[in-house]
């Protein structure tokens, strides 16, 4: 992987004008997609995936070995199930596009996987982590790069009941993303002897949780467990706050982004835990590399959790079309024969599903308005102390 990458940073620095050279030598534009929410209380994490994706774009078109130029189609899903049915149709019919890099939101996901598998188009997934994207349906046009929340769920069962936990209580969006998130967390609380005090659904876009939160302050829980995405993570927060809940606020991987910090503040968010498949960026294996192209390249936003993810799918997606062209078949059969793929976030191997197997889950504690590994942080090294277990 080293010797791939070193050669598109090389590729990259030679000189202003090989691109353009580049793409004077190539036989074809090749389109390739892109979804994910780039607007609304998701969008800093979609704009990290879309500008990931279009990094790896921009450094294979730097590339004098590149059979192809590159061209991104980004389009916003919004985090909601129509609308990326609309963009995912609009880019499936669009023979022009080759494949795709797809999704962050899992309710968006399994609402368009559908679309994907009727038009033939390669769809690889960059950042929801809902099982039956991948395992709900024998669709060959779908991968996924990033893992899925039953690996998440069982190490912060594993973790939050080996710091002494053993009463939860669980707010839950009521899509089938936050539906998954309870039942998974619940079995394995189970597993490892905690008891789940109440349970709670939610809409996605409930803005006062007053009665919910006022039922859990009489349950005296030692944790809150917010099963959604960030937006609905910081109202929580905040009014777990302003009700005087005291009590760990624990989120899934879907509130780890800068937006978080943004909507509470340093002070209301600190201490608040999540797990999420993989390393930190710096800390995968192409991690340095990734992060200082993306320094480089001068984007507005950050890559944010699922940004190497996103680059790593889309890199994927122009390796197939650079060995069978862009035809969608042909790319279809490649991807289901990928194993051992050197990538920026570590090997890629597609099982019979097309999912690929991120077996690493890493914890993090929100400290001084920055998500820090919790291994790594001051509350692991007992320096500061979260709300002590009953």
């Amino acid at each position: 992987m080293r010797n791939k990458f070193h050669g598109i940073v090389l590729a990259a620095s030679a000189c202003a004008g090989l691109a353009l050279a580049s793409g004077a030598q190539a036989e074809t534009t090749v389109h390739l997609g892109f979804l994910g929410p780039l607007t609304g209380g998701n969008s800093s994490v979609g704009l990290g995936g879309r500008n990931s994706a279009e990094l790896a774009i921009k450094l294979r078109n730097a590339d004098p070995d590149t059979k192809y130029t590159y061209e991104l189609d980004a389009l916003d899903d919004e985090c909601k199930p129509n609308v990326g049915v609309q963009v995912a149709t609009k880019l499936a019919t669009n023979r022009k596009i080759a494949g795709a890099v797809t999704h962050y939101c899992s309710a968006v996901a399994m609402g368009t996987v559908d679309v994907y598998h009727r038009f033939g188009m390669p769809a690889t997934i960059w950042g929801a982590v809902l099982p039956d994207i991948t395992y709900g349906n024998d669709y060959p046009e779908i991968t996924r790069v990033n893992g899925t929340m039953i690996n998440q769920n069982e190490t912060a069962a594993k973790v939050m009941t080996g710091l002494g936990y053993k009463s939860f209580a669980i707010v839950h969006d009521t899509t089938d993303y936050g539906k998954g998130h309870f039942n998974y967390l619940s079995k394995y609380l189970a597993e490892n002897g905690a008891e789940v005090v109440g349970a709670f659904g939610v809409t996605s876009d409930q803005q006062d949780f007053t009665a919910e939160l006022t039922q859990i302050k009489a349950l005296a829980p030692e944790v809150v467990v917010y099963a959604g995405l960030t937006p609905g993570g910081v109202r929580v927060r905040q009014q777990m706050d302003k009700l005087g809940i005291q009590a760990v606020f624990e989120g899934v991987s879907g509130i780890k982004s800068d937006a978080f910090f943004e909507g509470l503040g340093a002070e209301l968010a600190e201490g608040t835990l999540t797990f999420l498949e993989g390393a930190p960026a710096e800390k995968l294996p192409g991690g340095a590399y990734f992060l200082s192209e993306y320094e480089k390249a001068g984007f507005s936003t950050p890559p944010e959790a699922y940004g190497p993810f996103a680059f790593a799918a889309m890199d994927l997606l122009i390796d197939a079309v650079e060995a069978v062209g862009p035809d969608r078949k042909a790319i279809v059969e490649y991807m289901g024969k990928v194993e051992g793929h050197d990538s920026i976030t570590g090997p890629i191997s597609f099982d019979d599903h097309g999912q690929n197997t991120v077996a690493l889950i890493t914890g993090y504690v929100a400290q001084d308005g920055k998500w820090v590994v919790w291994d790594d942080s001051d509350y692991a090294k007992g320096t500061r102390k979260l709300p002590a277990a009953k």
